[in-house]
């Protein structure tokens, strides 16, 4: 096992190297230049557009729900976890680069939901089909189409075997032996292995949930994320506030250390401080992009359903997903963590964000670690459930719409949810990073293809916006 381990490690450290960050990072600047920092000035119309469905648009489900939808498979335990994580393995810094990166993703999930409704199709059978593999085939042309179908590929298995099930799972059912069992006194040996009874039983239970919401497919699942997602985040938002608030203090020596970190300024000179700069960089970097999803290439999938005439305006919707998702409920994760020193005391994963609510929040030590396990379950929880859309589509692409196939991948996809809770947490992590990288690499390709496109599109909508042809 330790070998599978070192050579997952040694394939995730191939594909998150400088160029794939460098990329990503290059696509999100570049769109960023050329749509004159939209992110910034069109957040609030993007706001107001989140919460406002299009009179007379045409889709499956209304704009909020798609961002739900796509919000779903985005916050989740890299929120909680993938922040941990990143700062135990780059320091303080990783926030500052995920922030960065998630600035610039911005723009970047701007174009990706824009394109998504541009280039969507309508099958057979009346669904509206859209994602990266369909803007790559119709906006770069049918002789990309095999760009597209390794996109669908990569996008089938991480959320198989990465992002979507296993890394989701194995957060719930570890945060749940935490708070249960943590010095592991119930087991049963599996395979010759001992496992908590808390890891099993929630393993099921989880497994069980799975079953009976994706078998009804899209329609099922924006029903339960657009009621789920918006009170999850409220509730884990004023969960970090409560932390910060009761610290105020001590938050500018903690952005201090943020920052200082983030440039390696505690190392050494020379080779050691670029050695810590490109680790919290690499670390905020890819663990940002599986938190937000920014370039991966997923949100768009979802933003394809969406009851719209008007490519921009669900793009700028899309784009309110990274805000949330990293710049707001990211940095207050991360921020809380710094402050309680969390990263500091040779913790792993889950069990950081947990010592850090411990610390902050006025509550019995009990109580403040079940709430961190009560969010983190759900936010993983309703990740799975948007994963299984995506991949779902990327299976359709790759196979056609075969409704015995689809079906097949569905129990497949709960088997691997249930095989999840049982495997090391670094294999999974990094394995979840490995197909991530792997996703965005066709992606980023198109969405610079496809600049141009998006900036014509942009300047048409909003001239029609500013002469009163649409409205805000």
């Amino acid at each position: 096992m330790d070998k599978l381990n070192d050579i997952i490690s040694s394939l995730d450290d191939m594909v998150w190297g400088v160029p794939l960050i460098v990329l990503i990072l290059f696509c999100g600047v570049l769109l960023t230049a050329r749509l004159g920092f939209l992110q910034v000035r069109r957040l609030g119309t993007a706001l107001k557009y989140m919460l406002k469905d299009e009179e007379q648009g045409s889709g499956q489900v209304s704009s909020f729900a798609a961002l739900c939808t796509a919000l779903s498979a985005t916050v989740g335990t890299g929120n909680i976890v993938g922040v941990a994580t990143a700062i135990a393995a780059g320091g303080p810094g990783a926030l500052f680069w995920m922030e960065i990166a998630a600035f610039f993703g911005m723009a970047t999930k701007y174009a990706e939901g824009l394109l998504a409704i541009k280039y969507r199709i309508t099958d057979a059978n009346g669904e509206i089909l859209g994602g990266p593999f369909y803007y790559i085939q119709n906006g770069m042309g049918k002789r990309f189409k095999w760009l597209g179908k390794l996109f669908a590929l990569f996008g089938l298995l991480a959320g198989l075997m990465g992002i979507g099930t296993i890394a989701q799972i194995n957060g719930i059912s570890s945060a749940v032996k935490n708070y249960f069992d943590p010095d592991s006194a119930n087991t049963v040996s599996i395979l010759g292995h001992e496992y908590s009874l808390a890891i099993i039983i929630s393993g099921a239970v989880i497994t069980l949930l799975v079953a009976l919401i994706t078998i009804g497919g899209l329609q099922r699942i924006a029903s339960v994320t657009q009621v789920v997602v918006p009170t999850m985040i409220v509730a884990y938002f004023a969960s970090c506030l409560i932390i910060i608030v009761g610290h105020l203090g001590e938050i500018p020596s903690a952005v201090a250390e943020i920052v200082r970190s983030a440039f390696g300024l505690r190392a050494a000179a020379g080779g050691a401080a670029g050695t810590a700069l490109m680790l919290a960089m690499r670390s905020g970097v890819a663990r940002g992009i599986f938190s937000n999803e920014a370039g991966l290439g997923s949100a768009p999938i979802a933003a394809a359903a969406a009851r719209t005439k008007e490519p921009v305006r669900q793009g700028l919707v899309t784009m309110t997903g990274t805000f949330i998702d990293t710049i707001i409920v990211c940095t207050m994760t991360g921020i809380s963590i710094v402050i309680a020193g969390s990263h500091k005391k040779g913790l792993e994963g889950v069990a950081i964000t947990s010592d850090a609510f411990v610390y902050g929040l006025p509550f019995p030590e009990k109580v403040s670690a079940f709430i961190l396990m009560a969010c983190l379950a759900i936010f993983a929880f309703t990740t799975i459930l948007g994963w299984n859309y995506y991949s779902e589509r990327c299976l359709s692409y790759l196979t056609g719409s075969r409704r015995k196939i689809t079906v097949a991948y569905r129990w497949l996809y709960v088997a691997a949810v249930f095989i999840g809770p049982y495997l090391t947490v670094e294999a999974v992590w990094n394995l979840a990073d490995i197909f991530n990288g792997l996703m965005a690499i066709p992606n980023v390709i198109a969405l610079i293809a496809l600049s141009g496109v998006v900036t014509s599109e942009t300047k048409d909508y909003l001239s029609r916006l500013k002469s009163g042809k649409v409205k805000e």
